[in-house]
């Protein structure tokens, strides 16, 4: 398989700082990537899994393993031409450059599906999943793809060298690669030419105890159809409902435990 290469792969200067951010992450040491956030990496040899983290400092909390961040979508209140969840997502991660919304830059999109045995339709958005086993994290060279211990898979653009592996090895299309340069950043979600992206499930806005924009706007101004919380904890709404509503979860069968839930989608 050829090796794709990115733009910075030969810059001397880039490779320094990837060395250095080597040895400070070797140490524990943490790492500031925009204003407010920091990337650890504990000591040890291991998956990516165990051994990277990120922590916030709002609040100066660390992530708490005991939780699980999941994500429930009742397709049947998700019409075909509402969108509120990607205009959301857009704005609130500065998605949006020169008057339009970047083609390669969809960290959530709204897909329509069709049973051929049924003609039964619907339309449902998908995003990163943040599978309790990434195949982006498992193929990643670099360890810069990473699931945080409250379950929330991300990239770290300090250490993406833009091999876009696990673009290929995620089975929902979830990731984007970066082309163009950049202007007018969100401070609290960092991104930069020559790397990879995905849904975070605006760990800015959980880290503080509110909810992911698209779930918030749903709720406020479309049909409320998600359901954001911790489905490890057996009294959140969204655990509720799992259990009682019968849900699935996309391509269950690579036993991968995405985090992301959907009611509706077998008729």
């Amino acid at each position: 398989m050829t090796k794709c290469k990115n733009e910075t792969e030969n810059n001397p200067t880039h490779l320094k700082r990837r060395g250095f951010l080597g040895a400070v992450a070797a140490l524990g040491v943490g790492v500031a990537i925009a204003p407010g956030v920091m990337f650890y990496r504990t000591g040890g040899a291991g998956a990516a899994t165990d051994n990277q983290v990120a922590k916030f400092s709002n609040g100066g909390k660390a992530v708490d393993p005991k939780v699980r961040w999941g994500l429930l979508v009742d397709t049947n209140k998700c019409p075909k031409d509402c969108a509120v969840c990607v205009s959301a997502c857009v704005e609130e991660n500065g998605l949006e450059g020169k008057g339009r919304i970047e083609t390669d830059a969809q960290w959530i999109r709204k897909i329509d599906i069709k049973n051929p045995a049924t003609g039964f339709q619907t339309s449902l958005p998908v995003m990163c999943q943040h599978c309790e086993e990434p195949p982006c994290v498992d193929v990643c060279p670099t360890g810069a793809s990473f699931k945080r211990a409250d379950g929330i898979v991300l990239v770290d653009k300090h250490t993406c060298i833009g091999c876009r592996y696990c673009m290929m090895a995620c089975p929902y299309k979830a990731r984007s690669f970066v082309h163009e340069t950049l202007n007018n950043q969100k401070p609290w979600a960092p991104r930069g030419k020559g790397t990879v992206e995905s849904c975070t499930f605006c760990v800015h806005r959980i880290d503080v105890g509110r909810t992911p924009a698209c779930v918030e706007k749903c709720n406020r101004d479309a049909g409320g159809a998600m359901t954001f919380g911790d489905i490890n904890d057996a009294g959140s709404e969204i655990s509720k409902l799992l259990e009682k509503l019968g849900t699935q979860q996309i391509r269950r069968d690579l036993g991968t435990n995405p985090g992301v839930y959907y009611q509706g989608l077998s008729t």
